[in-house]
Order: structure tokens, then sequence, then C-alpha cells
């Protein structure tokens, strides 16, 4: 018995040395597996993919308007061929030089098509219109003009304010017609009967026409002529929104794109012994401004100029391209909009009597301080 207990201890003893080992084995392959998850592979030295790159022209010092490219100006530098839209950039310096630059142009501008024009020929002033629009000048002075406040560059809308009147549309005379007598001339003119009513007034048997009212004093019909000719009626409207002014006053004449540039009048150094002249502020004032505007604007504008409307300018601010839907205004907008009042007929008035508003003159010479 002592020996069966002996051999089942020994069983035992087997059974948890085989326990322990089949542990240890367990540990020692998870360990191995761990530190292969957890081991820094070894970066592999891949090339970087290459870039292609092309040559694109840019100007290395300012270029005014209007000049000629020349070698000294201009110079290349490396730019993704990605970014480069064909037909867009120059490319080799060849194909710049002796064309003219559209516009001013800071130094390190890649050129484009849009800066460079072929030719030296034709005006500063044409190279400044866009494609598709034109320039056209209209009149001005200091009130139609913001006090001369538009430079070019600037943005302006234009207001048009006409007057009408009515007319007869078979003559296409201003109303009211002129009556006179008329008389049968199948007869002798002192026995011929009068056809139409004898109207006595201005001209040789000649009057304006009237009208027949019925009197409610006399209870009769009475005709009544004007008093005086046909009013005007005015109105005044928005015309033109964000146009761009070219120029104010005239531009220099023969200034051609081939020429040099301008340059700027030297500031004379003033003498102390010299009294400073004052300026008049009624002469060298522009009296014409020159507005980009598509070509259907050109044409309205030289229609209402030549018809005798009075254009007048509103400077716009700076970066400022909304469009506003405006209103006409005429007498009846006006009385309703802003709550004016017709005055009421009183039995005492002003004195001395006043028929016409005291106007200041728009070019009032400003004193200038001494």
């Amino acid at each position: 018995m002592v020996q069966g207990s002996r051999r089942r201890g020994r069983i035992f003893i087997y059974i948890a040395l085989i326990l322990i080992l089949g542990l240890v084995l367990v540990w020692a392959l998870m360990r191995g597996q761990l530190g292969g998850f957890t081991a820094n592979p070894q970066p592999q030295n891949t090339a970087a993919p290459q870039e292609e790159m092309v040559d694109i022209v840019i100007t290395t010092q300012p270029v005014a308007r209007g000049t000629v490219f020349t070698e000294g100006v201009l110079t290349t530098i490396r730019y993704p061929k990605k970014e480069v839209i064909e037909g867009t950039f120059f490319t080799n310096i060849s194909d710049v030089i002796g064309k003219v630059a559209k516009i001013d142009i800071a130094p390190r501008v890649p050129l484009t098509t849009s800066l460079v024009v072929e030719t030296a020929e034709g005006s500063f002033a044409a190279f400044q219109v866009p494609q598709g629009m034109v320039a056209i000048p209209i009149p001005i002075d200091s009130l139609t003009s913001v006090s001369y406040a538009p430079q070019p560059g600037d943005h302006v809308n234009v207001i048009v304010s006409m007057l009408f009147v009515d007319l007869d549309p078979s003559f296409g005379t201003i109303l009211p017609n002129q009556a006179t007598e008329a008389k049968d001339a199948g007869v002798p003119e002192e026995t011929a009967p009068l056809l139409t009513a004898k109207v006595d007034g201005q001209g040789e048997n000649a009057g304006v026409q009237g009208r027949a009212e019925l009197d409610p004093t006399l209870n009769r019909a009475v005709y009544v002529v004007p008093s005086e000719a046909q009013r005007p009626r005015l109105v005044s409207q928005t015309l033109l929104q964000d146009a761009v002014v070219l120029q104010i006053g005239l531009f220099p004449v023969n200034q051609l794109s081939g020429a040099a540039a301008l340059q700027p009048t030297p500031t004379p150094v003033p003498n102390p012994d010299q009294p400073v002249p004052q300026p008049d502020a009624t002469t060298n004032l522009p009296r014409q401004i020159a507005l980009i505007v598509t070509p259907q604007d050109a044409v309205t504008l030289t229609y209402l100029v030549n018809n005798g409307a009075h254009l007048t300018l509103a400077l716009r601010g700076a970066g400022d391209e909304q469009r506003v839907q405006t209103e006409a205004v005429t007498l009846q907008y006006l009385m309703d909009q802003y709550n004016i009042p017709v005055p009421v007929k009183l039995p005492y008035g002003n004195q001395p009597r006043i028929d016409i508003l005291n106007v200041p003159s728009a070019f009032e010479p400003t004193p200038v301080p001494r």
C-alpha cells in the first residue's frame, strides 16, 4: 500500500513537471511573437519622385506701360510644369523681346499673354481698355464730377436727368397747338364762311389752342388758353453702374505707346524772394471725363449727350462692386417718398417777393489762404 502511494506521488510530480514545461514553452512562444510585432523595421531607402520643372519668363525690374521689352529687363526661373497652363506663360525670353508692356509691371512678375501686346503702335490709353469694352468721353463740371474727385482707375455710377414735354404726334411739335381761322377756298375770301372757330391771339391771326370750360359762376362756356408755355417734367435715374474712369480731362497729344515713358514734372523749388502765384479756381479745370463702358452703353451715352440730357457722376467706394436697383425720381416720387407737403395758401407771405431760389454758382472761386 505504501508502494501504491509512492507510485501515485511520482505520477503527480511528472504531471506537474510536464505542466511547468508546457507553460514555459507557451511563454517563450508568446514572447517571440510579441517581439516580432514590436521590432522596428529597418527603413528602406526609396528615391523621391523627381518633379518636372520648366522655365518661365519674369521681369527683373519695373516695366512701365508701353515699354518695349529688352533682354536686360527679363530673366527665367524654374517653375513646376504641372502648374503651368499651356499658352499662358512665356517660356522663352526671345518670345518676349520686342513686344510691349500692356500695363505697368512690377519686378519678378511672371509674364503672361495678357500683360504683353505685339505692337508698339497706338496710344497708351488703348492698352487700358479691356477687350470687349470701349472708352467714351462725357462732359463734366465741378458739380457733375463729385468736385473732380474721380481719378483714373476709379469706379463711378452715371445718373441721367431728362426733361419731358407733351407733343402732338402728327406735327411732332410741343403742345398746345396754335389755332387760326380757316375759310372755304372755293369762294371769294370776303364772302367765304368760317369753317372753324376764330381764336384771336399771338402772331398773325393765330392764337394758342385752348379748351372750352363751363364757368360755374356765369354758368356759361368760356374759352381758356394757357398763360405760358408748357412746363417740362423732370426725371432722374441711375443709368450706368460701375463704369471705370480712364482719364479726367484731356489726354496728352501724340502720346504714342512706342514713345518713352512719361516723366513726372519736377516740382519747382519756391524762391522766398518771389511771391507765390495764387491758383485761379476757374481756369484749367477739366471739362470732360473718359469712361470705360460696353459698346451699347457708349451708344446710349452718345445719344443722351447729343439730346441735351444732364449726366452726373457718383463716385463708388474702393472695391465696391455691388449693384443697387434704384427708383426713378420725379416730383411725385419726391413728394410721396420724403413726405413733402404742398404749401398751404396763406393770407400773408414773404417780402421781398422771391420767385427764383438763390443757388450758389458751381464755379465760384474758393479763397486761397495766404
